[in-house]
């Protein structure tokens, strides 16, 4: 298994690299119907990567994080209210938030549907969900599988397709948008 605990610094400084512009497109055009302080909870937040962008598409959000590894959370930005925990037990309420972002860290959790109940759980009655993956139908995307699973780290990749089957079956209407070997989704209760 990857030791995440110890890998802060370097994805505080690189970990950006990865997100693509249309990625990036893609989250700002997902909060534009946000207004003012709703609050939003980065899953598997690392960093706080995904949230950072999210911060320059719209700065007045209510933002929290959550992850298993304190070492990455404690580079995460002063605006992100932060909590270690698994998105198959989130440390929250029912209905505490508004949106939730998953940017590269569904492929980390070993019970997907545990986490997409608690991501259903913690949103409120008409809450979104924004993924940024990778795709394994692509030869990129299967690359980083195989090195994940190399790591020993649960590999849980999906081809969009897939996912999208997946979210609906948990009560989510979804939209993907293919960008080569990475995808985003925008699924909404």
């Amino acid at each position: 298994m990857m030791p995440f605990n110890n890998l802060g610094f370097v994805f505080k400084h690189f970990g950006s690299l990865v997100y693509s512009k249309e990625v990036l497109e893609d989250l700002c055009l997902f909060l534009k119907p946000f207004s003012n302080e709703e609050s939003v909870l980065d899953v598997g937040a690392g960093t706080g990567v995904m949230s950072e962008f999210a911060y320059r598409c719209n700065g007045a959000l209510k933002f929290t994080a959550v992850d298993p590894a304190e070492g990455m959370l404690k580079y995460a930005p002063e605006y992100l209210e932060t909590h270690v925990g698994t998105a198959e037990a989130l440390p929250f309420e029912n209905d505490s938030f508004d949106a939730v972002f998953m940017g590269e860290s569904l492929h980390h959790f070993h019970d997907i549907d545990a986490a997409l109940a608690e991501v259903v759980r913690v949103l409120k009655d008409d809450g979104r969900l924004f993924i940024y993956d990778f795709d394994r139908g692509t030869f990129l995307g299967k690359c980083v599988c195989f090195m994940e699973r190399v790591f020993g780290e649960p590999a849980n990749f999906y081809e969009p397709s897939v996912l999208k089957e997946e979210l609906e079956s948990h009560g989510f209407s979804v939209t993907v948008m293919k960008h080569g070997w990475r995808y985003t989704v925008s699924a909404s209760l």
